[in-house]
């Protein structure tokens, strides 16, 4: 495709020679190989740096808020990039759709300050795991969540096993081997657990996140929910570093990057806050109750 002509006018082009771009972005991870550029497979950061170029003729980096794994979602992933081309940054947003695949999709666009960064300037990451609990099946709902239906889950269980997480803790327990992270601790700021009919929703803030720590930990949580794992087995592991006992990975499809906080975010808060959709089902579940279900949480 040729580089962008423009299509505003002579004002909109008057812009700094050197800008940085903030996109709000959406993608359905199902047919990428995570964020980060990779020499082989499909990525979410390859896959724009690479449409950039095509519009702008610019090599860019795109950096990102919170590199997410092979099939995992975002509904507000935040990313920034550099640019010394003449479009507009509120004009990126449309000039990228027009570009981009189907399971790609950005959100907003925003001029932020040259020392702003989607990944160091950002307060908090809030993540969402969705389980669908009635044993019909559903292909609306089954790229994703976890369709979980062996046996009953307790959400009231599964939140009080998360509870004592809040705080700073070292959870090295729930770390995937590989992470160049200097220290496991991390400082969770908020955990949700509700229960809507046979739809289930785990959530969880903070303002980092262990190398495929919230897969591991949740699929350590649903062997409470099954009333498989005491709530005191589940705390042990975790505050005694147990992750020799740590065995269940949470299936990515699941997992959704739900939004990114900062002290002043360059989008408007409908743009960004809570975009991933809720499934509403009839309560038919053989498994679950109608619990609204319940929080602890800290600013999100």
């Amino acid at each position: 495709m040729a580089p962008y002509s423009g299509g505003g006018s002579s004002s909109d082009l008057a812009q700094p020679q050197f800008q940085r771009i903030a996109l709000l972005i959406q993608y359905l991870g199902t047919d990428f190989w995570g964020w980060q550029r990779q020499r082989q497979g499909r990525t979410v950061q390859s896959v724009l740096e690479e449409t950039i170029q095509s519009i702008t003729g610019e090599t860019v980096t795109v950096h990102c808020a919170g590199r997410t794994d092979s099939g995992v979602h975002a509904a507000g992933q935040v990313a920034h990039f550099d640019s010394v081309g003449p479009i507009p940054a509120q004009r990126w947003m449309k000039v990228l759709n027009g570009r981009l695949p189907n399971d790609l999709l950005v959100r907003a666009s925003a001029p932020v300050p040259p020392d702003w960064h989607a990944r160091f300037s950002a307060t908090y990451r809030r993540y969402r795991y969705s389980f669908y609990t009635d044993p019909c099946p559903n292909l609306f709902l089954a790229t994703q969540t976890w369709h979980y239906y062996q046996a009953p889950l307790d959400e009231t269980a599964m939140l009080a096993a998360l509870e004592p997480l809040v705080g700073q803790h070292d959870l090295s327990a729930f770390e995937r081997a590989g992470s160049d992270r200097p220290h496991a601790w991390v400082e969770l700021q908020a955990v949700q657990c509700q229960r809507r009919g046979p739809m289930l929703e785990v959530e969880l803030q903070a303002k980092g996140f262990l190398y495929g720590m919230v897969r591991l930990l949740v699929g350590m949580l649903v062997r409470v929910g099954e009333g498989t794992l005491s709530l005191e087995a589940f705390e042990a592991i975790w505050r005694q570093q147990r992750r020799d006992l740590v065995k269940h990975s949470a299936p990515a499809k699941g997992l959704c990057l739900l939004r990114v906080g900062y002290p002043e975010s360059p989008f408007p808060p409908g743009s960004w806050y809570n975009t991933q959709p809720l499934f509403v089902l009839p309560a038919g579940s053989h498994f679950g109750n109608s619990h609204s279900g319940n929080s602890r949480s800290g600013n999100s």
